[in-house]
């Protein structure tokens, strides 16, 4: 699993895979940051890589809320001091309760006190539940803490709220707009064409995609090393469209965004984030180009309307 976190003295620990960083996680994770201050020790979140149900059920691959280093930048924001990446793997499934809190508690992190969400399971075929963490707790001198969930409020909800296109109650239960993000690439230019230039943006795979149609949103510059410095960092009201464009034949499923007003745009290869604050329709057919302009429009209007 790797040698953990490096330094010395006792730390305060929570667990979880936290994709989406919701409402939900940030409760507990404001709790471990909070319980660290009080007793001036250094805090810690342990995630998972990969997913654990891509492990346990191959080939399902949930949709990821958020990247590895979106989900690691998140908990960082809200105060943890490290963020601990342990390799999911076959034989850390089949792990027992007992030698999952041994090795991964006790022995890697040093933990003084264990924080965790009510629903969390582990060990063999998740048979350890927060009764068995709390025994375990006593075996190897740690204590544990158990944060009540907020209904409605999980990875699973956001994800099936995200399919069915409601990007609003996505927001609301992550606290936050839902973002993907990806380097731009070249496609057909056809919104350059029409007087709308999109960033046509290349998602990583299982990303959590919302469902095809036309949102108002945000494009961001992500602060990345190869981006061009005029951007880094600038974010734009931008209308969004997900999805094969039905008036064009052969349009394989995309990300597209158009930054409202900005047609001097040189975003080729750089990493940007396309953030959605409200759905405005779905896809449809367009029996002329002229409607399909003054729809863009219409859209245009309302991305400027909701955005602010």
């Amino acid at each position: 699993m790797g040698p953990g976190v490096q330094g010395s003295g006792r730390l305060v620990v929570t667990i979880g895979v936290f994709d989406g960083v919701h409402r939900g996680h940030r409760r507990v994770i404001e709790r471990a940051v909070a319980i660290a201050r009080e007793r001036g020790l250094r805090s810690v979140a342990v995630t998972f890589e990969p997913h654990p149900e891509e492990v346990v059920r191959p080939g399902s691959h949930p949709p990821r809320l958020t990247s590895l280093r979106r989900r690691g930048e998140l908990l960082a924001g809200l105060g943890i001091d490290e963020v601990d990446v342990v390799e999911f793997t076959l034989e850390l499934q089949r792990t027992s309760p007992d030698d999952f809190v041994q090795s991964v508690a006790a022995e890697r992190l040093r933990a003084a006190v264990v924080i965790v969400g009510e629903d969390f399971v582990f060990g063999h075929e998740a048979s350890g539940d927060v009764q068995t963490l709390r025994t375990l707790g006593d075996k190897y001198d740690f204590e544990v803490e158990v944060v009540p969930m907020l209904d409605g409020v999980s990875s699973t909800a956001i994800r099936e709220l995200l399919v069915a296109g409601d990007v609003e109650g996505a927001r609301e239960r992550l606290g936050r707009p839902h973002r993907v993000e990806g380097v731009v690439v070249r496609g057909y230019q056809r919104g350059r064409q029409l007087g709308f230039p999109t960033a046509n943006v290349e998602t990583p795979p299982h990303t959590a995609i919302p469902a095809d149609g036309v949102y108002a949103g945000w494009l961001e510059c992500v602060p990345v090393a190869n981006l061009p410095a005029l951007y880094k960092g600038e974010r734009w009201p931008a209308a969004i469209s997900v999805g094969t464009n039905p008036t064009f034949e052969g349009v394989p499923r995309t990300v597209e965004a158009y930054a409202l007003d900005r047609d001097d745009l040189e975003l080729y290869g750089a990493h940007v984030a396309v953030e959605f604050a409200a759905r405005l329709r779905g896809n449809t057919r367009f029996e002329s180009i002229e409607t399909l302009v003054a729809q863009i429009h219409a859209d245009v209007e309302a991305t400027r309307r909701i955005t602010g």
